[in-house]
């Protein structure tokens, strides 16, 4: 009895191990990375992937796709921007600005939507956001077309000069691990529990006496939030908010980030907008059309990883001896 209680223990602490093992390996290869490739380049992937981890909350944990999340990522840089330059506010009191701006329009948003389900929601998401975007066009703040440029990027906790890039790259690093824990925290909370319940039997939640239309409602703020993070840091990091940060291709990147990594898994966004970004960075300067290239991208992984990279490796033999599993169908 005692041997086999000990083997059972071992079976049960070697997925601990294993996935602790990668989040070391992974966090070692983020502070190195700067040595081996271009600061501003690691940053917008790090931007990126923390867009497109919060939109997986609501995608991927909630079962609610929305077509409108470009709405949070650019309102939020045009808050974040408009805070520090013109408001001389600092970076971090920024950066609170734009998430409490992207979780306010994610409430007002997500109030008129989460009435409506499957392609009613994604629509009306859509159509909000686009209403946003036009505002965006019109308003004074914002200088249109022009969009907010040159913003500073000042000192964190008034000392610390984000000036220069290895600085910035280690501010946004910290942002993007303190957001990720935050969704890890999310979904792994008994709360996260009731939205993967409403993703898989919304119906059934419903009987339990839950009330589901309040936990969408909260799932779309959090998300809303998290995503204004992430288009705030952006702001910092490339020093302006343009119309393209609001746009509905914007809305339309993040999804495909999204598919390519894997919904429902934590990190696959991760490395969906690694790989969109990276493609669009190097393909940028050649004969090929970026666009194209993403297409054919996205077909082959939809033909041939239907979960995802990441979703596909969790399902592996590989991946379920290291305790990964993707539940999410």
């Amino acid at each position: 009895m005692t041997l086999t209680l000990e083997l059972q223990n071992q079976k049960e602490r070697r997925p601990i191990v294993a996935q602790t093992v990668f989040l070391g390996a992974g966090l070692v290869l983020l502070l190195l990375a700067p040595l081996f490739f271009y600061p501003v380049f690691l940053m917008k992937i790090l931007c990126f992937a923390l867009f497109a981890c919060a939109f997986n909350l609501l995608l991927g944990y909630t079962g609610l796709l929305s077509f409108g999340h470009a709405a949070f990522f650019g309102g939020a840089a045009y808050f974040t921007a408009h805070a520090v330059k013109e408001g001389g506010l600092p970076v971090e009191f920024g950066l609170l600005v734009g998430v409490a701006g992207a979780a306010l329009l994610g409430a007002v948003i997500g109030f008129f939507a989460i009435r409506r389900q499957g392609i009613y929601f994604a629509m009306i998401t859509l159509a909000l956001a686009q209403m946003f975007y036009f505002f965006c066009l019109q308003a004074e703040f914002t200088h249109g077309e022009d969009g907010i440029q040159s913003v500073p990027r000042g000192h964190l906790f008034g000392f610390i000069d984000l000036s220069q890039s290895s600085n910035m790259y280690y501010f946004v690093l910290a942002v993007f691990v303190i957001g990720i824990a935050v969704i890890w925290r999310i979904i792994n909370s008994p709360f996260g529990m009731i939205l993967k319940s409403i993703r898989e039997n919304e119906t059934r939640a419903i009987s339990l006496g839950y009330s589901v239309r309040n936990y969408k409602l909260a799932a779309f703020v959090m998300s809303a939030a998290l995503t204004g993070l992430a288009g705030g840091l952006k702001a910092l990091v490339f020093q302006f908010a343009t119309l393209t940060d609001v746009g509905w291709q914007m809305s339309g990147e993040v999804i495909l980030m999204t598919l390519l990594g894997g919904i429902g898994t934590l990190i696959g966004p991760l490395f969906g907008a690694a790989l969109v970004v990276t493609l669009q960075n190097y393909l940028a300067t050649s004969e090929f059309p970026v666009t194209i290239i993403t297409g054919v991208v996205f077909m082959v992984c939809v033909l041939l990883f239907r979960r995802g990279i990441v979703g596909e490796f969790y399902n592996s033999r590989l991946g379920r001896r290291l305790g990964f599993e993707h539940r999410h169908k």
